[in-house]
């Protein structure tokens, strides 16, 4: 169900993942914020197993003043990553303003700066979110993948069908299809709703893995965030707006930076 490289890369022997896929153990929540083993990435947070793996993933994370969450989050998800034999790298797209926090226009341009830099796989990730199950591979299938889909705030449950949030899977291509996520919900909610219709529109069929592949926990914080007092109106035209409401419409100002765990995207 994955997506397969094209050709074999510089004569390397295939990663092997059916050992991962294949795997019955879980990690325990309270070893998530244990410092963990892994190789040091190259600037910027970028691995690279070496042996011809899938294609390579942009796990691309909206952040604001989250400074704990980030250090367990980083820490964690590299382990995590190499042990699955990944060629991946880290986005952390931050808002270093204070307006209302805008977490789907975070996402879009760190799928923008994550495209141009040549990932054909995007990750888009809550920083709260852990996986706790290696065979959740970290890279993307045919179709839109919800990922998180067993959380355990909700007692591994899934709120509604339609839910399409927190952590997801989307090839570039289908993303820059549907003109990524709409920038306006400023606050809290509406759009993954958005986002779900957006796939809808252009019969992209998101999938989801077994409950116990799919298990998450989130990892406790201060829910501070204002709901977006707009997000019913939104809704009500999110079809219609797709088409110049998102990826291509991009005004904000933002800068780059290499850091030795992550890409750091300062979006003012």
């Amino acid at each position: 169900m994955y997506v397969k490289q094209n050709a074999k890369q510089d004569n390397l022997e295939s990663c092997y993942y059916s050992d991962i896929l294949a795997s019955r153990n879980f990690i325990q929540i309270d070893e998530i914020a244990r410092l963990k083993n892994f190789v040091m990435p190259i600037s910027g947070g970028e691995h690279k197993p070496e042996c011809d793996h899938l294609p390579s993933s942009s796990i691309i994370i909206p952040y604001r003043n989250r400074t704990e969450q980030l250090g367990i989050f980083v820490n964690y998800m590299h382990h995590f990553l190499q042990k699955q034999r990944l060629h991946y790298r880290i986005f952390i797209v931050d808002q270093n303003n204070t307006n209302l926090f805008n977490r789907a226009k975070l996402l879009n341009i760190g799928a923008k700066v994550a495209i141009d830099n040549g990932y054909p796989c995007l990750i888009l990730h809550d920083i709260d979110l852990i996986p706790l199950h290696y065979g959740n591979i970290y890279a993307c299938s045919k179709v839109p993948r919800h990922m998180s889909s067993s959380l355990d705030t909700f007692r591994y449950n899934l709120p509604y069908l339609t839910l399409f949030g927190g952590a997801v899977a989307i090839l570039s291509e289908q993303y820059k299809e549907i003109n990524g996520m709409s920038n306006l919900y400023e606050g809290w909610g509406g759009e993954d709703d958005d986002f779900y219709e957006r796939l809808v529109k252009h019969n992209l069929t998101a999938c989801r893995f077994c409950a116990s592949v799919s298990k998450y926990t989130m990892l406790r914080h201060e829910k501070n965030l204002k709901k977006s007092g707009d997000r019913f109106n939104l809704l009500k035209k999110a079809t219609e707006r797709s088409n110049y409401d998102g990826l291509d419409s991009l005004n904000t100002e933002y800068t780059v930076q290499k850091k030795p765990l992550y890409t750091h995207i300062i979006v003012s």
